[in-house]
């Protein structure tokens, strides 16, 4: 993987990295980074941090999504409504049985060719073809998958089966709740896109194992962190 440049940067590698760990690891907002750096005896503008994430984010997205394992074949769509520049947008998403975000897609709309845009963004850039997609009674996603010859993968019905896709809203809720609402399309696309990667990264169902499990899936995190920031 080559080496993530920060050259021409008045602050140090570690310190740029440590903001974007905080930023997008965190429900922080960049003012509460900004004071938590200046804790540290860090003086660096929420402006800067602002570039930081901007420049640095979706490349660290993209090297983290290439050191992920393949995902689960059985996938969960949903969409969800946010606020953008004072105005309503749906966020379309899907993930996997295990809760990791496969990918998601702001869009103004809320029909058919918005499902499919994410349902083809969905087939492409997975290393592993679907065997089933479970879904909510949303009418547009069978039209879609009837479009694009997968209704032997349409399985609709029990709420329950959906989840996954529910639950996996509330990190992108509290994040929307600090951030006073996105600003623009491309920011939110760009940002959240980000935050799902590292959020796939550090996330563990910590409930559900034990201690020195958790402390190694902890390590496996930061460690690929420090591969995709390296």
């Amino acid at each position: 993987m080559k080496p993530l440049s920060f050259k021409r940067h008045r602050f140090p590698t570690e310190v740029i990295k440590h903001a974007l760990w905080l930023y997008f690891r965190f429900s922080l907002s960049l003012r509460d980074v900004e004071d938590l750096l200046a804790e540290r005896g860090i003086e660096v503008s929420y402006e800067t941090i602002r570039c930081w994430a901007k420049k640095f984010g979706p490349v660290i997205a993209r090297r983290l999504k290439r050191l992920r394992p393949a995902p689960s074949p059985r996938r969960r769509l949903d969409k969800m409504v946010c606020g953008v520049g004072g105005r309503r947008m749906y966020l379309w998403r899907a993930v996997d049985d295990e809760g990791e975000v496969l990918d998601l897609l702001m869009q103004w709309r809320r029909d058919t060719q918005a499902a499919k845009k994410l349902l083809m963004r969905l087939l492409g850039r997975q290393p592993v073809e679907p065997e089933r997609i479970a879904i909510d009674g949303f009418r547009s996603y069978p039209a879609a998958l009837a479009e694009l010859g997968l209704e032997h993968l349409h399985r609709a019905g029990r709420l329950r089966e959906n989840n996954r896709a529910e639950n996996s809203h509330l990190p992108i809720r509290q994040r929307e709740r600090r951030m006073q609402g996105f600003k623009s399309q491309a920011s939110a696309q760009r940002f959240l896109t980000t935050h799902a990667a590292v959020y796939n990264t550090f996330y563990t169902q910590r409930h559900l194992i034990s201690r020195p499990t958790v402390r190694r899936f902890r390590a496996e995190a930061h460690a690929a962190w420090a591969k995709a920031t390296a």
